[in-house]
């Protein structure tokens, strides 16, 4: 599979021990940065790493910052990517399965990097249900705000 990997500062380490070992586990992975210790600004690396996923160039994405939560929101602004923040394997594998998720976010300094390689395994072998998934899927990528919830 063809992942894109991107981060902050926070999480350069981790992004790297990581992009290794997806390389390892037989993908390939786009590094998109950064590549130093040099203070970054997430957005500009979620919004590089969504770029790549919702055009299609990457089949999956991992965005780490140092919570997982500002990158998280910076992908999710492309209308093409969903991207869930997630702590362990359980909500990494529902994320993909209920959500259609192309993206997990994970939080550098909140999580170790075995969890960490658990959350992207079951991120990557989860497949979606669909069925009554699918249309709420569907509402993620074309909102409708002016309808009343059902």
């Amino acid at each position: 599979m063809r992942i894109a990997i991107a981060s902050d500062h926070a999480a350069l380490e981790l992004k790297a021990i990581l992009a290794d070992w997806l390389r390892e586990s037989g993908h390939d992975v786009d590094d998109l940065g950064p590549y130093d210790e040099g203070r970054v600004d997430y957005p500009d690396y979620g919004y590089k790493l969504a770029q790549a996923v919702g055009s299609g160039l990457a089949e999956r994405g991992v965005a780490l910052c140092g919570s997982g939560i500002g990158i998280s929101i910076a992908v999710n602004r492309h209308p093409a990517c969903r991207c869930a923040r997630v702590d362990d394997s359980l909500s990494a594998s529902l994320a993909r399965e209920h959500n259609d998720a192309n993206v997990i976010a994970l939080g550098a300094r909140l999580i170790g990097v075995d969890m960490a390689k658990a959350c992207i395994a079951a991120f990557l072998e989860t497949e979606f249900a669909g069925g009554r998934h699918g249309p709420r899927v569907e509402k993620l990528t074309h909102p409708i705000f002016s309808k009343e919830p059902a």
